[in-house]
């Protein structure tokens, strides 16, 4: 509590700073509001819990997710950029560009990655006022978030079809009646387990966008250990970061739940249930590798996944192509935003 009070008292002293500080809790909150359909679209397409109730049981594995699997993805978030060109201006910029392209996907339904969104501000961002492209830095760690655009649908949905057909051959002489009953309580456990992933995975995106901003201002005294890669995220960062995703998605938006839930595919209790076990896993993978990816592609190949496993036609495809299509888009445009507010902020700042 007291280092709480101490680093609280301190950003206030500083309005740039506890502006910025403020705008990566709104983009957290926007993840969370966004990222609700990744949550509970499978849990409420099958309707085995009411939308209301499905985003109370998310926002509680949220939270509680600030007590697993550790920092190695903030870690790696703090990193993305040289800490030479870590400025406050560079990650209120990054912020913004994140910020507007999640909700310009909300507004039209598309899911779509704010990993990724992230990851494009700050590069945008990073780019214009550095000059040059190794304004973003190069690691293993950036380019394994790159590469996981692809990946992790991938894993998702081969994930998916690995389960869903285990469960099919598991309960072939199981009437249908008897395995959605079983599966509308196992569900609550997988759309858990989801939650959890979820929770542990967007969060500490934001708690890392923190610490490089705290870094960079009240801690400066400390970048050296930084540049070391020595980051430190005292808890009390842990838990607004998992209490603002947390409050996002008790929020969570209804467009994107009615696409990813209901227009990809129609899903049965365990068709939900496989989808979130499958990326459930990918994301605990992910979480102990340290390597942040998108929970949105993730769930969205799962759910392609089990669909396809039925048949191919159960799948509809326009609206797949749709998602791809913003997948694709959200790295250069969350950089172009990104770009116009840093050159607007230096332009001021001259």
């Amino acid at each position: 509590m007291e280092t709480f009070l101490r680093d609280i008292a301190e950003i206030l002293r500083h309005p740039y700073v506890a502006l910025i500080f403020i705008t990566a809790l709104a983009f957290d909150f926007i993840n969370g509001f966004h990222d609700a359909a990744n949550s509970i679209a499978t849990v409420v397409g099958t309707r085995v819990l009411r939308p209301f109730q499905a985003v109370c049981w998310a926002a509680f594995w949220n939270f509680a997710a600030a007590w697993f699997f550790g920092v190695h993805i903030a870690n790696a978030v703090a990193k993305w950029v040289h800490v030479e060109y870590i400025t406050v201006d560079v990650i209120f910029a990054g912020l913004i560009g994140a910020i507007v392209w999640n909700l310009i996907t909300w507004f039209v339904g598309l899911p779509s990655s704010s990993s990724h969104a992230l990851l494009g501000g700050l590069g945008g961002a990073a780019i214009v006022h550095a000059g040059k492209t190794q304004g973003v830095l190069y690691t293993a760690k950036v380019v394994a978030t790159v590469e996981f655009i692809v990946l992790a649908p991938l894993f998702g949905l081969v994930l998916g079809l690995i389960f869903v057909a285990a469960v099919m051959w598991a309960f072939r002489k199981t009437t249908m009646m008897k395995v959605d009953r079983w599966f509308r309580v196992a569900q609550l456990g997988s759309a858990a387990a989801y939650s959890l992933g979820h929770g542990t995975n967007d969060a500490q995106k934001t708690m890392g966008i923190i610490a490089a901003l705290l870094y960079a201002t009240i801690w400066s005294n400390h970048q050296t250990e930084f540049a070391a890669g020595k980051v430190q995220f005292p808890f009390w960062i842990v838990l607004v970061c998992h209490a603002a995703i947390g409050i996002g998605t008790m929020c969570g938006g209804w467009r994107i739940v009615k696409t990813m839930g209901m227009r990809i595919t129609k899903l049965r209790p365990y068709d939900g249930a496989c989808a979130e076990i499958a990326a459930a896993t990918s994301l605990f993978t992910s979480a102990a590798l340290g390597v942040p990816v998108s929970t949105t592609h993730t769930i969205t190949g799962a759910i392609v996944g089990v669909g396809a496993m039925h048949r191919i036609s159960a799948v509809r495809w326009g609206v797949a192509r749709q998602v791809v299509w913003a997948w694709v888009l959200t790295i250069p445009c969350a950089a172009l935003v990104a770009a116009a507010v840093q050159c607007a902020l230096q332009t001021f700042h001259r």
